[in-house]
């Protein structure tokens, strides 16, 4: 998805829209809202406890996620969203119409992402 992630000092939207991994589903308040996944594209090159990469060696793994560049995300790092144009914004290139949407996870990397959040726990 693409998202506005909070920063760190601030409860509302983030500065620009970046990459973010749905993690759940549900409501807030009875409305729409979604776990999400930090995501960058910045110091892919060392990844921490609950994170894990999505690369261009990913092949097309990589291509279905929608990404224009190598990017990790953080499962540590979540927040629940109302699924709202505060928080969410139309994809880049608009690839599922006017939606957020940039991808999916594709099946291979759903090994790397449990293994990410399984080392996490052990940390």
């Amino acid at each position: 998805m693409w998202c506005r992630f909070p920063e760190e000092l601030t409860a509302g939207p983030g500065p620009k829209p970046r990459p973010g991994l749905v993690v759940a589903v549900g409501e807030l308040k009875g409305h729409p809202a979604v776990t999400i996944a930090y995501g960058t594209s910045q110091k892919t090159s060392r990844l921490f406890a609950g994170e894990f990469l999505i690369e261009p060696a990913d092949g097309p793994a990589y291509e279905i996620a929608g990404l224009s560049y190598p990017t990790k995300f953080n499962l540590l790092k979540t927040v629940d969203l109302p699924y709202t144009d505060d928080w969410f914004d139309v994809a880049l290139g608009r690839p599922f119409g006017n939606s957020p949407k940039l991808g999916v996870l594709h099946p291979s990397l759903m090994r790397r992402a449990q293994a990410a959040l399984s080392n996490s726990k052990r940390s």
